[in-house]
């Protein structure tokens, strides 16, 4: 592999990231691993089992513990020691460090670097923490997921923090400025997709009104977002971004845990893996 510092930049999505879960079995499978891997929101919480080389990990998480009450729903929104739609110690705490062990030697021994994007809440920018490998609760990870309304902020170091998507989506850019001189970027959107302004994020505004600068960043999210798309496309021209994305769109709701259809998406991301191994071999060879 012909490649000084691989990149590896994964969008988020929530339910939709089992489909870049799929694609990053498939790299395992062929040795091919990142020097650097960055995401955002569900992309990141994701991508540390492709650092700890667990293969088949995400897809058990999906199809076994996804589709449950204890998993997500509104009751544990309501949950004043929970205060979001996922069961957070659930998800980030019993799964890692009972139910279905992550493997944190193997995490710890990773030499590259391991970057969540996180959104701080009093400034409006994007923020880029290195995923520590001593945080058996991965509250990194949680602060990268916590999508306004569904999450509360969360809290580290004394600063508040929320999903990374907000400013951020796909963070090829800081990739970039990094140290990266080619990465694979795996988007859980159509190539052709586009964002546009919804009434969640002028909802989200409101509630979060108190944070003018948050709210800026909320309104301006899908000019952001579309303008990093072309940056990509540019990239890709150059041959530094090796682009991963469905045909079209996945067809799921953000909190899809419909089993069937999570193992859909999962190889989905296989299939589309495989169509394009050998273009991506080419890519890292070149």
């Amino acid at each position: 592999m012909n490649v000084k510092k691989l990149g590896l930049v994964l969008e988020g999505g929530a339910s939709r990231t089992f489909y870049s879960c799929g694609i990053m079995d498939c790299l395992l499978k062929e040795n091919i691993y990142a020097d650097y891997v960055i995401g955002t929101s569900a992309g990141i919480a994701n991508g540390v089992s492709y650092v700890s080389k667990q293969v088949g990990r995400n897809y058990v998480i999906g199809t076994k513990y996804l589709p449950t009450k204890k998993y997500q729903g509104f009751h544990h929104l309501l949950n004043r020691k929970n205060r979001s739609y996922y069961n957070l110690e659930f998800v980030f705490n019993e799964i890692p460090n009972k139910l279905l062990p992550f493997d944190y030697d193997t995490f710890c021994d990773f030499k590259g670097e391991v970057i969540a994007v996180v959104t701080n809440i009093e400034t409006g920018k994007p923020e880029y923490l290195d995923v520590s490998r001593n945080d058996r609760r991965f509250m990194i990870l949680r602060a990268s997921c916590s999508l306004p309304i569904m999450f509360q902020p969360i809290e580290i170091n004394g600063i508040k923090y929320m999903d990374g998507g907000i400013c951020d989506s796909i963070p090829v850019k800081h990739a970039f400025e990094s140290g990266c001189d080619k990465c694979i970027v795996i988007l859980t959107q159509p190539r052709n997709y586009r964002k546009k302004f919804d009434k969640s994020l002028e909802l989200s505004a409101r509630v979060f009104k108190k944070y003018p600068e948050f709210c800026k960043a909320l309104y301006s999210r899908p000019e952001s977002y579309n303008e990093t798309l072309e940056e990509i496309e540019k990239l890709e021209e150059e041959g530094k971004v090796f682009v991963i994305a469905p045909k079209e769109s996945l067809g799921i709701k953000r909190t899809e845990n419909n089993r069937e259809e999570i193992k859909r998406i999962y190889n989905l991301g296989i299939k589309d893996f495989e169509k394009s191994q050998n273009l991506l071999n080419k890519f890292l060879n070149k």
